[in-house]
């Protein structure tokens, strides 16, 4: 039996103080109950942060969009503006968990995931990610799900986040507060990767709450834009490789600005903006969409059964950038794809 403490914040100020003094924040609710079934996660204390005023979604003077942390998931998808000014966004929450869970899950929340490496659950086995100074199981075990990016000989373990991915493709900013004040953290900087200090996921300070995340605008990627998840079944699973791409076209058809973020193939979503280049000022081709996914994946290494993640997530950039390119494509279309063995350029 594992005694717990509850609070019930009704201010940020008061949330930020309870997580400087040890106690574990909780939304939704969709991760960390598992976590805990598990006992991975053994909270003394408990701050609901249900009662916090962050759950808008309201557009921004710049034509951006602020996005809720308490604000679900399921909220976010279906909220007007998110659907006409990001799709990209609006299919990555869409391909990801099931309508019950995404009806639960926090934006907030949906940052702070953690990863679902069988090794990190399963308490038996050392987890150098759930036990600091101890050695990575998945490195001589199962590697399927595994990264293929920024791993290291501490920890291989992926972020599975749907929504991240599209998240980083959009520039996002989070916003956090804590006793110290407000501050503002770039998508790209918020997730780190392990190094030799795994079980830190992100560069949250202690007692730093989530409030919002901030989109840019974007409704020049709105017209052409896909997210693609490759998964073994078709529903209800996470991604081996999933891929968002978001273009924006020049009137002689060339690609004036693109976005390409993978994600399952690292510690937090794989951008890189020398991929993003090689595709601007050019005339989409699968040949063109392919050198992008080349730098995207340069330095790419598997752990044996984990190898064909490699040519796996070429292919998954290659046919997300081609839907893009095509259009932008509803979620049913393109989000829920079987693995492709077909050869792309």
């Amino acid at each position: 039996m594992n005694p717990i403490t509850y609070f019930a914040p009704a201010d940020v100020d008061s949330a930020a103080r309870l997580a400087g003094s040890g106690a574990t924040l909780i939304a939704g609710g969709t991760n960390l109950i598992d976590l805990m079934k598990e006992r991975v996660a053994l909270p003394s204390a408990l701050a609901d942060i249900n009662r916090l005023p962050c759950a808008d979604i309201t557009p921004t003077s710049g034509g951006g969009l602020m996005l809720g942390a308490l604000a679900t998931n399921a909220d976010t998808a279906y909220h007007r503006l998110v659907g006409e000014r990001y799709p990209l966004l609006r299919a990555a929450i869409l391909a990801g968990a099931s309508p019950q869970i995404r009806n639960m899950a926090s934006n907030g929340g949906n940052l702070l995931q953690r990863t679902r490496c069988h090794y990190f659950y399963d308490t038996g086995t050392p987890c150098s990610k759930r036990d600091p100074g101890s050695h990575c199981s998945a490195l001589l075990g199962l590697t399927r799900q595994h990264a293929i990016l920024g791993a290291s000989a501490r920890c291989i373990a992926v972020h599975p986040s749907d929504m991240c991915v599209a998240l980083a493709a959009l520039d996002a900013v989070v916003h956090v507060q804590s006793g110290k004040g407000k501050r503002r953290i770039d998508f790209a900087h918020f997730h780190r990767l392990p190094g030799d200090t795994p079980h830190i996921d992100t560069v949250l300070e202690a007692g730093e709450v989530i409030t919002h995340i901030e989109l840019p605008p974007g409704e020049r990627f709105a017209a052409h834009s896909a997210y693609v998840k490759v998964r073994d079944r078709s529903s209800y699973a996470f991604a081996l490789v999933s891929c968002g791409a978001a273009l924006e076209f020049g009137k002689n058809g060339a690609i004036k600005a693109a976005r390409i973020a993978l994600g399952s193939v690292a510690a937090r979503p794989w951008r890189l903006r020398e991929a993003e280049q090689v595709l601007e000022g050019e005339q989409p081709s699968a040949a063109l969409f392919g050198a992008a996914a080349d730098v995207l994946l340069g330095g790419a290494m598997g752990h044996g059964a984990n190898d064909f993640k490699i040519p796996l997530a070429r292919r998954t950039v290659v046919r997300a950038l081609d839907y893009a390119s095509a259009g932008t494509v509803d979620n049913a279309h393109a989000a829920d794809g079987q693995a492709d063995t077909r050869e792309a350029p």
